[in-house]
């Protein structure tokens, strides 16, 4: 189970949990081990079985060792529960149940077929590692990775406005892959009216890339018909708020279940005071500017002993990373902190785009 932790968090999160599976042959020793990389790729278990296929191993009477219960829906992939049946295993030892309503039941098909079933072996740490995942699923609202691309000193536009480009090229890059495997991206409608961003995932070599998420812009202010945004394929939303859950409803109705929030700093400073933000990705450029726009506007924070805490997150390629010139920075919100409480209200966290 500790290889399968470990394989799981190779995966990026997202509207996925993180799963690692590992099959282990009728002499105890370990065969293959797979994990989950991203929606619309193989699940972890038909990853695993995949690669045996591929060996040429026959995995009749093998036993799957696996972080979460095997899914038991036809979504972009197939059950894997049926995978698992069809491919001989006999024993299945899982961490936790599933908690999406529709893929839930997996444990029961395996029963039903003959496969014995056991769950429990490492919970605690299964739970943990997926554990903003499963807050988003009881929630019905998307996992929300928040975005910032920021100087030494917290700023992400100098004086005059100008913030292209704060980032390196390499971390550019690596944001540019990242919207290209989310829902969808939201900024607010001060960022549109200001830097008019085009909001699209494009390829190194700057051309777009076949996947595009749904580009959402949240204020009271309407989208100007030239904006960049608006693009020509229909695939952006104006979300007439600015209280972050009411957002993120908007966009859950919408099929969004991985939102990626870039600013400006009201819109995610308001995400972030109302415990929102499931993880965090800091890009961190060695520039000083001494003036200009923070990061952050006030999060409703007076004393320490109420501050945000967050965890180095060493999931989904590690905490830290040299991206060219920056410093990519991945963090999760720390268990029993303000940053994991029950949001304010809207009234309190009202702090969006206008």
């Amino acid at each position: 189970m500790n290889v399968a932790l470990a394989a799981a968090a190779q995966g990026p999160r997202g509207a996925n949990p993180l799963v690692g599976a590992v099959v282990i042959g009728t002499d105890g020793a370990p065969l293959v081990t797979g994990y989950h990389r991203g929606a619309g790729t193989p699940h972890a278990e038909a990853d695993a079985i995949a690669q045996a296929a591929a060996a040429g191993l026959d995995l009749t009477g093998t036993t799957m060792v696996v972080t979460l219960e095997p899914c038991n829906h036809c979504g972009r992939t197939g059950p894997c529960a049926q995978a698992i049946i069809d491919a001989g295993v006999a024993d299945v030892v899982y961490a936790i149940d599933d908690p999406h309503d529709p893929a839930a039941g997996g444990a029961a098909t395996l029963r039903a077929a003959g496969v014995r079933v056991r769950s429990g072996l490492g919970a605690v740490a299964a739970l943990d590692l997926n554990r903003r995942w499963f807050d988003a699923v009881a929630a019905k609202r998307p996992f929300v990775t928040l975005h910032i691309a920021q100087t030494l000193d917290s700023r992400i536009a100098a004086s005059d406005g100008t913030s292209q480009w704060i980032s390196s090229p390499e971390s550019l890059a690596d944001n540019h892959a990242l919207r290209g495997r989310i829902d969808a991206i939201l900024v607010g409608t001060q960022t549109v009216l200001v830097d008019n961003p085009r909001l699209t995932a494009r390829n190194p070599g700057g051309e777009p890339a076949d996947k595009q998420p749904l580009r959402a812009v949240m204020g009271l202010r309407g989208i100007p018909g030239d904006a960049a945004v608006n693009g020509d394929d229909g695939k952006v939303l104006h979300l007439p708020t600015r209280a972050p859950r009411e957002a993120l409803d908007r966009l859950f109705d919408a099929g969004v279940r991985h939102l990626m929030v870039e600013g400006g700093s009201r819109i995610i400073s308001a995400f972030l005071a109302a415990g929102l933000v499931d993880e965090l990705i800091v890009y961190l450029a060695p520039t000083l500017l001494g003036s200009g726009t923070p990061a952050l506007d006030d999060l409703g924070i007076g004393t320490l002993a109420d501050a945000q805490h967050w965890d180095w997150d060493h999931a989904s390629g590690g905490a830290v990373q040299m991206l060219g010139r920056d410093l990519r920075l991945h963090l999760r919100p720390a268990t029993n902190t303000s940053s994991d409480s029950t949001p304010r209200s809207d009234a309190d966290t009202a702090a969006g785009g206008n």
